[in-house]
């Protein structure tokens, strides 16, 4: 099916969601002009509790089941997902077809008073949702208090503005995408914050027996991002990664096709920090990313994993 007459993309229905699906559908009315692209809204578990982290409800993939629940009956043809939200594992049934060129991969430091995560004071209330930036922080800044953020981009930025917060850390590609980059202060290096694996970047997901469907979406991958993303997944993947652990994965690709990965895995209250890296050609990027699991597991890695999980 490589001229197909319709299809139908599921899609959160946050703003930044539709955005996603909405860039994904002009790619697919460009390609196939005679294509009616339409998409459909929904809500999903995780858009609807918002009083609790995602590490104590079941993690990201409450932002995924909904959709994949449309594609598995039938309603939707393919899923738009930040690939930081789906899990490192699929469930039996779905198939991850294309990857699309990543936008901007790092975290960005948004504040209403302060430049940097350097100017703020002792005991300022820095907001995120994510216990990979949290420990981070912590390692970095122990003076600084860590609060909880959950909701959309728009609440997040609501609670902020409300003086819930002195700063709050989001991801800089879905401020961009929306079109909030003056409420960027600063980009935060890998140094400060090292992302999730495959942030920035957007994955289209089927049901696996619709290979019909393979060869009509692969020209939306991008293959240097998709080998990125493959090496920052597959070390995740590894070390049973999870939004329930401090884990983070970040590749990049050389004109040669070199990847470099480096990983992380922290204890949420900073207290133990492992790094590792290493390299390997794009066509090794699964091997490259258990490479640099191993290094970690070897560091001590499985055993934070443990105890933050038991905790």
């Amino acid at each position: 099916m490589n001229n197909p007459q319709s299809l139908v993309i599921a899609s959160r229905e946050s703003a930044l969601a539709m955005w996603q699906a909405q860039h994904i559908q002009a790619q697919l009315q460009q390609l196939y002009p005679q294509c009616d692209v339409s998409i459909l809204g929904m809500t999903t578990q995780g858009d609807q509790i918002l009083d609790k982290t995602l590490s104590k409800i079941g993690g990201k993939g409450l932002f995924v089941k909904e959709l994949e629940v449309a594609l598995q009956d039938g309603r939707a043809d393919l899923a738009v997902h930040s690939i930081k939200d789906v899990p490192m594992v699929l469930p039996e049934g779905f198939a991850l077809v294309a990857i699309s060129e990543r936008a901007n991969p790092f975290d960005a430091f948004v504040s209403n008073h302060y430049t940097r995560l350097e100017d703020l004071p002792k005991g300022a209330i820095v907001g995120t949702s994510s216990l990979r930036r949290e420990a981070q922080l912590r390692a970095r800044f122990p003076h600084l208090t860590i609060q909880p953020l959950r909701g959309n981009v728009q609440t997040r930025l609501a609670k902020l503005d409300n003086g819930d917060y002195d700063a709050i850390i989001l991801a800089a590609a879905g401020l961009e995408r929306l079109e909030l980059h003056n409420r960027i202060r600063h980009v935060l290096s890998p140094a400060d914050s090292l992302p999730a694996a495959g942030q920035g970047a957007l994955g289209i997901e089927i049901a696996a027996h619709r290979t019909d469907l393979i060869a009509t979406l692969l020209p939306l991958n991008h293959a240097k991002t998709a080998a990125c993303v493959t090496a920052e997944r597959a070390l995740a993947r590894a070390l049973g990664g999870s939004c329930q652990v401090p884990l983070a994965a970040y590749c990049t690709a050389d004109d040669a096709g070199l990847l470099t990965l480096h990983g992380l895995v922290a204890h949420p209250d900073g207290s133990v920090v492992l790094n590792a890296n290493a390299q390997a050609p794009a066509q090794y990027a699964d091997a490259l990313g258990r490479a640099v699991a191993k290094k970690l597991a070897d560091d001590g890695a499985m055993d934070i994993i443990q105890a933050v999980l038991n905790s």
